[in-house]
């Protein structure tokens, strides 16, 4: 088994809302895929709630069967539709992958 894990800060006013709208957004559309990517084990989508200079405003944590599945999960279509809008309105990013 292979978990995954994605951490995002956001841009304040990008596309007219606040980090803690993109936040939410993250959360309510990866939380959407579950069950449309068959690949994904488990997942969960936290918001921040306590920011700092320091803090990312989301977090993913996802469980896989393997490093295939993950490389399937992140070209599906309905995933690529989520990490598009990411792309536009993120400050920072950073991941990890390991072996559970």
């Amino acid at each position: 088994m292979l978990k995954h894990i994605v951490m995002w800060r956001f841009v304040e006013g990008a596309q007219g809302k606040s980090r803690v709208e993109h936040a939410q957004w993250m959360k309510e559309h990866l939380e959407a895929l579950v069950g449309v990517v068959p690949e994904i084990r488990s997942m969960e989508v936290g918001v921040n709630k306590t920011p700092s200079a320091t803090a990312y405003d989301a977090v993913l944590i996802s469980t896989f069967d393997d490093e295939a599945a993950l490389g399937r999960y992140k070209v599906h279509p309905a995933h690529q539709a989520v990490a598009a809008y990411c792309k536009e309105v993120r400050e920072l990013r950073a991941d990890v992958d390991y072996e559970i």
